[in-house]
């Protein structure tokens, strides 16, 4: 995939410019219009989906309901009297190409990556006649629906942009970009991962990273697998049933977003050995230190074919509760004492004549078909790549993780990349140690600031021959210390850095975007997503003057 980047031709950039991520041609004025009392929006496709309809519903909403003051000292009292005179849009039109098919924004949204189309042409006139939105896909008019949203302000009942005329031509520079949800460490209920999701389309982010479960709680309920949810959940009342799974991946699908589930294995399983310890090694094994990353210890015993067989079928049951193309295995932070301690590894080894390596390529290359059966492309952490010799198919995603040095070794061996590197998008870091008895740090700390999410390069590294293999990447949030309670202000406005990322390119400047960024952050807030406080509001109210050279 070619990064995309964003090009501002003639551009009067104000404080009003409110649009994330940039688009990657941009044209406005200086001219002020307002929405018309009556102002609609027409859909000019033939038997348009349910879900287009639906979007253009929201949208009229939040233009409504937004309420948004500009970003400026007496937020935008000062237009009051251009407000008087100003021309009046009635109407934003809303067709796709010429030959382009017609499917739903759920359908377009779940095409294998690389293949999705969400590029659009937005034109805004100054003398009021018809708006026009034109895309190839209705995923596209979606994706542009998202940036007239993010043009209006309101004054006095008015909604109004002081930037007319309007003229935008966008499309992505990288298909996956994501943000990643732990809801095993701690539970998430389904209204908290709709709301996530609602905020991820507002920054056209496209891949929701469901970590549904690990060692410490398996909240999913997997038909012919019941028993794991039964007897690893937390409690009843935290689960997830195939009929919530359904609810959520078609929110998603409805609003941009394809869901990829990750079970990992055969590490942070420890959870499974409450319902078959028989598959489980080292379960509960202390200290736990010597057996795992963190508490409990317990993995999978991948030498075992009976072991193998059962996750096989595992994981193609989860397979066919989700309509994605993708579904990751994990496969990080395999611990090598569990299984060299463990008697029934030792033993199914000896049996099998293998190496450990060895059977964890006849594990991988089993749960992978099993999950190819159901026409699922597999995505794995880095370590399946670089810290062991297993067999993969070409197309197999690898998450970076570890490290963004990492992604060149993973480019070396031509696979595909998703970024997740630890020391540019983990939200999580910078909260201090979790473990009981330690005041040290965490691992990963200090905090990662939007700046520094927002300076990160996918190609880095990486030579002009491998860079079609970056799919993109995403922002992760595990939850040793994070629920419901914190999950707004952790995650936003933070994730948007990366979504403009994988949206417009890299090489944004910080302090051009720190406006827009403010902008996103108190437009969430009015449609009721708690995105924490960048800086005091004097600042937001005064651009650049809190930079430290101003």
């Amino acid at each position: 995939m070619r990064p995309v980047y964003f090009l501002l031709l003639g551009v009067h950039i104000g404080v009003a410019l409110g649009l994330w991520p940039l688009p990657r041609s941009l044209r406005t004025g200086t001219s002020t219009i307002r929405l018309a009392p009556d102002f609609h929006i027409d859909i000019d496709v033939a038997r348009p989906p349910a879900d287009l309809e639906q979007a253009v519903s929201r949208t009229k909403a939040f233009l409504k309901n937004d309420k948004l003051g500009r970003l400026v000292v007496g937020r935008g009292a000062e237009d009051s009297e251009a407000l008087q005179h100003a021309e009046l849009l009635e109407s934003l039109r809303l067709s796709l190409t010429h030959g382009a098919p017609v499917r739903s924004i759920t359908d377009e949204a779940r095409l294998a990556i690389g293949t999705r189309r969400e590029e659009y042409e937005l034109h805004i006139p100054v003398d009021g006649t018809a708006a026009t939105l034109v895309a190839n896909s209705t995923l596209g008019l979606l994706r542009g629906l998202t940036t007239f949203e993010q043009l209006w302000y309101e004054w006095s009942d008015h909604i109004y942009t002081v930037e007319a005329p309007i003229s935008i031509t966008d499309s992505p520079g990288y298909p996956f970009r994501g943000f990643m949800l732990d809801t095993a460490r701690n539970f998430f209920p389904v209204s908290d991962i709709k709301r996530t999701l609602d905020a991820m389309s507002w920054v056209k982010m496209s891949q929701f990273h469901w970590h549904v479960v690990d060692s410490q709680s398996f909240p999913l309920e997997v038909p012919g697998f019941t028993d794991l949810a039964s007897k690893g959940a937390y409690s009843s009342s935290m689960v997830y049933s195939p009929s919530d799974v359904q609810d959520i991946v078609s929110y998603a699908g409805a609003r941009g977003i394809d869901v990829m589930i990750e079970i990992d294995t055969p590490g942070h399983t420890a959870i499974i050995s409450a319902a078959h310890p028989e598959h489980v090694a080292c379960a509960q094994a202390s200290p736990w230190s010597t057996f795992a990353n963190e508490p409990p210890a317990g993995q999978l015993r991948l030498a075992s074919a009976t072991t193998t067989n059962f996750t096989a079928n595992l994981l193609a049951a989860v397979a066919r509760m989700s309509p994605s193309t993708l579904l990751s295995t994990g496969g990080d932070e395999l611990n090598i004492e569990c299984y060299a301690q463990d008697p029934e590894t030792q033993a199914d080894l000896k049996a099998t004549n293998r190496t450990l390596e060895q059977a964890l390529d006849v594990f991988t290359r089993t749960t992978h078909a099993a999950i190819r059966a159901e026409g699922k492309t597999p995505a794995v952490w880095e370590e399946m790549v670089l810290e062991h010799n297993v067999t993969l198919g070409n197309d197999t995603i690898v998450m970076v993780w570890i490290s963004s040095a990492n992604a060149a070794a993973v480019a070396a061996k031509n696979f595909r990349i998703v970024h997740g590197p630890s020391d540019f998008f983990y939200l999580d870091c910078g909260a201090g140690e979790w473990i009981g008895d330690d005041v040290a740090n965490s691992w990963c700390d200090p905090f990662k600031t939007w700046q520094k999410s927002y300076t990160f390069d996918p190609l880095a590294n990486i030579s002009a021959f491998q860079a079609h293999l970056v799919l993109g990447g995403e922002q992760l949030l595990w939850t040793e210390q994070s629920g419901p309670e914190n999950l707004d202000s952790i995650v936003w406005p933070r994730a948007a850095s990366s979504a403009e990322v994988f949206w417009s390119g890299p090489g944004g400047n910080l302090s051009a975007a720190l406006p827009r960024l403010h902008d996103v952050a108190f437009r969430m807030r009015q449609r009721g997503v708690k995105a924490i406080q960048l800086q005091p509001m004097w600042c937001a109210l005064h651009p650049g003057q809190c930079n430290i050279d101003s």
